[in-house]
């Protein structure tokens, strides 16, 4: 596909379904790419009763809060969808800025794709991909905010919007995050746009310079973190001049 016509397809032709309770948003867009969905579907639902996280974590998904899932086919050229979540932290991390009060807690991203406010998480973004029978790659990039409710018992430090102080529903919310992800895919460009979301995500990142570990699938690194480099990679300062890149992990400050 033309990369300018995908761009116009992005800011034009996005399509919305808002539902009421759903498996997940991320199911239920999987399920419309797999009967022949052409993409750029926005699935919002009043409530999930599967939601889950990275990993296959749950997610609590009660009424109240933003779940929603943006189905894509064939976004960008395999090579360069690494980069895609983060222009999807930064469109996020835009439309959550927008409705935080003055005087809240920074509203900052933790990598790679964590939205923290107060060093608190309020948001799960969670991207998977299928290909198709036909040939077809669909990527779905489902998003949970917490707006009204917030889990008791979570893996790190929560909170929600309405304890920040913002008064907002998520109707509302996902206007603005309907804006902001279609600004940030036509500046991503099918990955060619790297460099400026690359660039905007530096400005919103959270803890660099400071003492992070992060955990990997068979082990734990510490060292300080020392920001991203051009291709999105988090780059470890493990002491003695080394930089070591690593592309996915759980991190946790010190």
């Amino acid at each position: 596909m033309d990369d300018r016509r995908h761009s116009r397809a992005t800011q034009t032709d996005v399509r919305h379904e808002a539902l009421g309770d759903v498996s997940s948003t991320n199911t239920e867009c999987l399920a419309r790419a797999r009967a022949g969905d052409p993409g750029q579907l926005w699935i919002t639902a009043r409530r999930q009763t599967g939601g889950r996280g990275r990993r296959g974590r749950p997610w609590a998904s009660e009424p109240g809060n933003l779940y929603a899932s943006l189905l894509l086919i064939d976004p960008a050229p395999l090579d360069r969808l690494p980069s895609l979540p983060l222009a999807v932290a930064v469109a996020v991390h835009d439309a959550i800025r927008k409705v935080v009060p003055p005087g809240a807690e920074p509203v900052e991203i933790k990598w790679p794709n964590d939205i923290l406010i107060g060093r608190k998480k309020t948001c799960g973004i969670l991207l998977e991909s299928e290909n198709l029978s036909d040939g077809r790659q669909a990527l779905v990039i489902g998003i949970g905010i917490n707006i009204a409710v917030m889990p008791d018992s979570a893996q790190y430090p929560v909170t929600s919007l309405a304890a920040q102080g913002a008064a907002v529903s998520p109707d509302e919310l996902f206007a603005h995050l309907y804006v902001s992800m279609n600004d940030m895919l036509v500046l991503w460009n099918r990955g060619r746009g790297i460099a400026s979301v690359v660039e905007l995500w530096r400005r919103g990142a959270c803890g660099v310079g400071e003492k992070i570990t992060v955990n990997l699938p068979d082990k734990s690194l510490s060292g300080q973190f020392a920001g991203i480099d051009d291709n999105g990679l988090l780059m470890l300062d493990t002491g003695g001049g080394r930089l070591l890149p690593i592309a996915a992990g759980d991190v946790f400050f010190e």
